[in-house]
């Protein structure tokens, strides 16, 4: 008997594959770096002792997270109402955008996973780019229509939802055909995309970050815990 020859790779759905996975690997060692860098800082100018000056590097490991974590929380509440709104808008997105990729990758090998399942009317299959556009639509509207500088930013997290889950089935909007799991759908403006807003937060983090360090690492004394200013 004859065997049958290997299935032959197409080269653009390989060449789609290895950017895919290039900017993925962009995206994670970019974010990874600048939380990198901002913990070394925070290692040599905060109150944390050094590797050679410590006999428990975990306990001045632990030391240094919990004092970065509070640089990152005072310089988001030293922000802007702008500021803030733009980082949850693009922290909403990246995760909306990987939950909603995830989940759709384990619905496909099951019916349903936990509480998530397809939905369909009748015989119409609802994809999750309607909720979507809806969920962008209405907070959208919301944060037009207020006049409170508090809601805007807040409205950014479900407006940031909504384009997450709106632009993850983008190929299959341009096409105007189910076209998520070919290879139209892996050329992924999605991937370019959560890219995109990755490098948008860390510039955006970064400027948070630096304003922590004026007020934990320079002056202490303004951002103490008890502070009812800071909460």
């Amino acid at each position: 008997m004859r065997s049958n020859p290997p299935p032959r790779v197409r080269l653009g759905s390989f060449m789609a594959d290895r950017r895919t996975v290039a900017l993925a690997v962009l995206a994670t060692s970019t974010f990874g770096a600048a939380v990198a860098v901002e913990v070394g800082r925070v290692w040599r100018r905060g109150a944390a002792p050094a590797l050679t000056e410590t006999d428990d590097p975990l306990a001045a490991a632990a030391e240094v997270v919990a004092e970065t974590a509070e640089v990152a929380r005072t310089g988001y509440r030293q922000g802007s109402t702008r500021e803030n709104a733009v980082f949850n808008l693009l922290t909403s997105f990246v995760a909306t955008f990987v939950l909603a990729r995830s989940i759709t990758t384990l619905l496909r090998a099951r019916p349903s996973f936990g509480p998530f399942r397809n939905v369909r009317l009748g015989r119409r299959h609802i994809h999750h780019y309607v909720p979507g556009i809806l969920l962008a639509f209405g907070a959208g509207g919301a944060a037009i229509v207020s006049r409170d500088d508090r809601v805007e930013k807040w409205m950014a997290v479900p407006f940031g939802a909504g384009m997450g889950l709106t632009l993850d089935e983008s190929a299959l909007l341009l096409d105007l055909d189910d076209v998520y799991w070919s290879e139209e759908g892996i050329v992924s403006v999605q991937i370019t995309l959560a890219v995109t807003a990755l490098l948008g937060a860390v510039a955006i983090l970064s400027r948070f970050l630096r304003r922590g360090e004026q007020v934990v690492l320079e002056h202490p004394q303004e951002s103490s815990p008890g502070d009812p200013a800071m909460i």
